[in-house]
């Protein structure tokens, strides 16, 4: 009798042991299952961004980038077309300015405005600027002694390569071009559309010289 009541004690606590074992297994099981979850949710978050990079690429046209005259402070201060009254505030005294009627411009910024008889060329470190009565509009802005300017919020100035604007405008970087400019020499050029519609027939062009940004211009055919 006393070795049957130590087999019944045995058999229970190994009965005991086994139901202990089988709730320390239970937790495991569902680890596992979150952790597939987890896996699972993790392919999906990937599948979905490479979706939305696909999509970018697929809307990319090809065509080159606009550049907008509203997302564009000269020096940080001044828009595309500006008071007269801040041209020596922000640019200092003219260097030389010149009735645009001796060179007779096809096209220029203020050609609806007045009769144009008094309208001049500024000149500031070899950039250039159209006045008419109190209005100034920049036509070509070049990138020396400090001049920069931000494009939405990025700085662009003298220092700034071609891998820089590559960031920021990497179609018409793809697409950049090279020529021999007078009074430049050998530079290379980008060109960025004004509108988004393709309304209007100007460009704007960036120029590059040894790999740096030298000067913007305004194109317009004549």
């Amino acid at each position: 009798m006393k070795y049957f009541s130590i087999l019944l004690l045995a058999i229970s606590l190994y009965s005991c042991k086994e139901e202990k074992k089988e709730i320390k297994e239970e937790p495991k099981a569902i680890s596992e299952i979150s952790d597939s979850k987890t896996q699972s949710d993790s392919v999906n978050q990937k599948a979905t961004q490479f979706t939305e990079v696909k999509n970018d690429i697929q809307e990319d046209d090809g065509q080159d980038e606009v550049m907008l005259e509203k997302d564009i402070l000269f020096n940080g201060k001044l828009k595309r077309i500006f008071e007269l009254k801040d041209f020596e505030k922000v640019f200092g005294k003219a260097d030389s300015t010149k009735l645009m009627s001796e060179t007779q411009p096809c096209t220029y910024i203020f050609e609806d405005t007045g009769d144009g008889k008094n309208d001049k060329y500024l000149y500031k470190n070899e950039s250039c600027f159209e006045n008419t009565e109190q209005k100034v509009g920049v036509n070509e802005f070049w990138f020396l002694n400090g001049n920069y300017i931000l494009y939405k919020g990025i700085k662009i100035d003298g220092s700034s390569t071609i891998d820089d604007i590559r960031k920021i405008f990497p179609n018409s970087v793809k697409n950049i071009s090279e020529l021999d400019s007078p009074g430049r020499g050998k530079v290379q050029l980008i060109r960025l559309r004004e509108d988004k519609e393709n309304i209007s027939d100007g460009h704007i062009n960036i120029y590059f010289k040894n790999n740096r940004v030298q000067s913007i211009h305004w194109w317009f055919p004549c």
